[in-house]
């Protein structure tokens, strides 16, 4: 081989080599300017505000600012209630701008349609889990469990104008928004949380319902006599071919409590449409409110709710998410409203950071993207 060939081809190595690196730099700097352009998207949102009245411009605050304060700097209860009070409509108006701009950037990061269930044709009986929180454990696909398995998405094609998420804090005890509620065209609730006495302040209507495996343990006493069988039967019996959303896959510890929850619904034909949400869901969603700044360890179940309602809801209310032990007037609240625990949250020990999505929240409704309901409902006129 000739001097002159041999360096004709160290040539064209070299401008190919030169060539491959240019096109990964541009890749970089494409992906750099998607992440800063999705950054930069509340900012934007607060800019749309300059054609809303006065009194909201002057409370909307950017989720980027969150990152400057702390969670102890938490705006008191008393003026939460001054900010997002329900004594008048024409206090808060629906920004449907905004709220489809949060919708565009959402699904930058996951689609709810797609990710709200993992589907029968990903897996088979037998096939290995790992933990999303716990990637060094393990588990199965059981029989059961592939039997509840959705075939398509439970929300493929689903849309509606009005969709209520309702959370379980015991600032809805004497709030009578039970009617309120229901006249919603999608109610979602969290954690099987009990209804039918609690009917004049929580409503009766149920679209889609969460079960952590811990309710289980926590609500139905793990099942360990007939009686708590028959309370936990008649819980998914009463919701009538709504959907049922089961975090399986979440950590370690919870999968007996899920298999036998499973095998009740099959044994006693309960109508529910079952969703076990996809392995990527609660990483797509940290990653989103990380994107814009909202230091969050681990959503809690209110927030996974509302980022994934934003895919087929166009206007959202939110009832019962309150994170503090005292209410406006300054009397005690109830953790629950069904039940005698007492607030008992501390940053430290908890895996969430409720002070910090209740005040994202509170932003989300100032500038209308939400609305968040804190106090009683309107008597129907």
């Amino acid at each position: 081989m000739s001097f002159e060939f041999r360096i004709l081809m160290f040539g064209i190595g070299t401008a190919l080599v030169i060539f491959v690196i240019i096109a990964d730099i541009s890749e970089v700097e494409e992906e750099i300017a998607n992440i800063e352009d999705s950054r930069k998207f509340h900012l934007k949102s607060v800019a749309l505000q300059s054609n809303r009245s006065s009194d909201l411009n002057a409370a909307p605050t950017s989720l980027v600012t969150y990152r400057k304060s702390k969670v102890s700097s938490l705006a008191s209860p008393s003026d939460i209630k001054r900010k997002t009070s329900n004594s008048s409509s024409s206090e808060w108006t629906f920004n449907r701008t905004l709220s489809n701009l949060i919708r565009k950037n959402i699904l930058k990061f996951l689609d709810a349609e797609r990710d709200i269930s993992i589907l029968k044709s990903t897996f088979k009986p037998g096939d290995v889990i790992h933990y999303i929180f716990d990637r060094q454990s393990t588990t199965n696909i059981s029989e059961n469990l592939y039997h509840l398995l959705p075939t398509v998405s439970p929300m493929k094609n689903q849309h509606y104008r009005k969709c209520a998420i309702v959370g379980n804090s015991g600032i809805l005890l004497n709030s009578s928004c039970g009617r309120e509620i229901d006249s919603h065209d999608f109610v979602i609730r969290c954690n099987l949380a009990p209804v039918e006495e609690y009917a004049a302040d929580v409503g009766l209507r149920t679209s889609l319902v969460t079960m952590n495996p811990s309710v289980v343990q926590r609500a139905f006493q793990d099942l360990n006599s007939e009686e708590w069988v028959q309370r936990f039967v008649q819980r998914p019996q009463s919701l009538s071919g709504s959907v049922l959303w089961i975090p399986a896959f979440m950590a370690k510890g919870g999968e007996e409590r899920v298999e036998w929850a499973i095998r009740l619904i099959l044994l006693h034909t309960v109508n529910v449409r079952t969703a076990f949400p996809s392995l990527r869901l609660l990483h797509a969603v940290r990653g989103y409110w990380l994107t814009n700044h909202v230091q969050i360890k681990r959503p809690t179940t209110g927030l996974l709710m509302y980022t994934m309602a934003t895919r087929f809801c166009d206007e959202i209310h939110l009832y019962g998410f309150w994170p503090f032990a005292h209410d406006p007037d300054g009397k005690p609240v109830k953790y629950h409203y069904y039940d005698t625990l007492t607030y008992h949250y501390t940053s430290s020990a908890s895996p969430h950071t409720m002070p910090l999505e209740f005040r994202t929240l509170s932003a989300l409704h100032r500038q209308g993207a939400l609305r968040l309901h804190t106090g009683p409902c309107k008597p129907p006129t």
